[in-house]
């Protein structure tokens, strides 16, 4: 097992090498983003407009708060309600310079700045502030580990994982390999290097190359091609990604998760059995962790469902409304696909159990005493 955990490592380290994009992202000319600057609003009054019809428009004058005009009051122009009902003198707002008018079209009075969406950063800051702390306060050490670990799987999927898709490598290949590079990099700095992590590590390779080829064949199988979202037929027209492939590395990253929290936890519960109880043999260790995995792969299995159902439940809605039938409705694509996720994600999760149990079990009739406690102070 370590031999395999080795050769599972130098595979990730190369194909990291490998695929690891060098040079800039090329940049479609349909795709544009403005940038925007921050702005606090002043005051807020509606307005009547021909644009809006009975929804009307709001007049907001907002100060820049940033960029070259800095400190300037500006009026901006809101047409209809949606989403900004709320808006209020005081609140933190995007604005984007306001584009010129194209060649040959007469230069009309319009403001120079134009609202974009409210400033989200700093509430967002906070809670991810507040979460740190808790994070650290209640874990200590391990979860200050837990959260540099947390840090670099982020770092992984914005420096490696994103910008290797965008540069043409199979999205597929890419987010199998990126999940290989994010336990590679956790598991060691929040469960060391002994027999936990050595089985939560095969476990979840495992487990995650069978959900993945299930992913695969029942995505051809229900002929999803990932068209679902506005956003992904916008990007299949301004770049070559595979949406299918797409899709599947969707599958691949929102099942890592989960899969590592159950071995893990089944890694754990068996080297405790075996601490608490050193004369346990093979099968008593893998039936008594397997009990205790009964319980908690009910509840994960619940949470990875009301997750993909939460995500869904827009579209749910809306065929409702329209009177579709329930099978109508998990038969269009956009639910389809969270669907085909569910099932994957949990047919993996399911296997991971007795994988990672048999494994972990294994391992732990070799272990000596010393090595048990070590084992036990890096506990889940």
């Amino acid at each position: 097992m370590v031999l395999a955990s080795v050769v599972a490592v130098l595979a990730t380290i190369t194909g990291l090498v490998a695929l690891w994009p060098h040079g800039s992202v090329p940049r479609p000319r349909s795709i544009t983003t403005q940038k925007t600057l921050a702005a606090k609003v002043v005051s807020v009054v509606r307005t009547p407009c021909a644009i809006a019809g009975a929804a009307g428009c709001r007049t907001v004058r907002a100060t820049l708060t940033e960029g070259a005009d800095r400190g300037k009051t500006m009026a901006l122009l809101i047409a209809g309600t949606t989403g900004f009902a709320g808006l209020a003198a005081g609140d933190r707002i995007r604005v984007f310079k306001t584009p010129p008018p194209p060649p040959g079209v007469a230069a009309g009075r319009t403001a120079p700045y134009s609202f974009a969406d409210f400033d989200r950063r700093l509430p967002m800051l906070w809670l991810a502030l507040g979460f740190a702390v808790l994070l650290v306060a209640t874990g200590r050490l391990h979860g200050l580990r837990a959260l540099i670990g947390l840090i670099a799987s982020l770092l992984i999927v914005v420096e490696f994982l994103i910008p290797a898709i965008l540069h043409g490598h199979s999205a597929v290949g890419v987010a199998v390999l990126g999940s290989f590079a994010v336990m590679l990099v956790t598991m060691p700095l929040c469960y060391g290097f002994g027999a936990k992590a050595i089985a939560a590590w095969l476990g979840t390779g495992l487990s995650l190359l069978l959900a993945v080829g299930l992913a695969e064949a029942f995505t051809h199988l229900a002929h999803l091609a990932g068209t679902s979202s506005e956003e992904a037929l916008y990007l299949s027209a301004a770049t070559r990604v595979s949406l299918q492939g797409l899709l599947l590395a969707g599958m691949v990253i929102g099942a890592l998760g989960v899969l590592v929290d159950l071995t893990v936890s089944q890694a754990s519960t068996v080297i405790a059995l075996r601490r608490a109880n050193p004369a346990l043999g093979f099968k008593r260790l893998f039936t008594g962790a397997l009990a205790v995995g009964h319980d908690h792969i009910a509840a994960t299995v619940n949470t990875l469902v009301f997750a993909y159902a939460g995500a869904s439940l827009p579209v749910l809605l809306i065929f409702s409304i329209g009177g579709s039938t329930f099978t109508d409705a998990i038969n269009s694509e956009s639910v389809a696909e969270e669907v085909v996720a569910t099932l994957v994600g949990s047919i993996g999760l399911i296997a991971s159990m007795p994988i990672t149990t048999a494994l972990a079990a294994a391992l732990a009739l070799h272990l000596r005493d010393r090595q048990l406690a070590d084992a036990h102070a890096h506990a889940h």
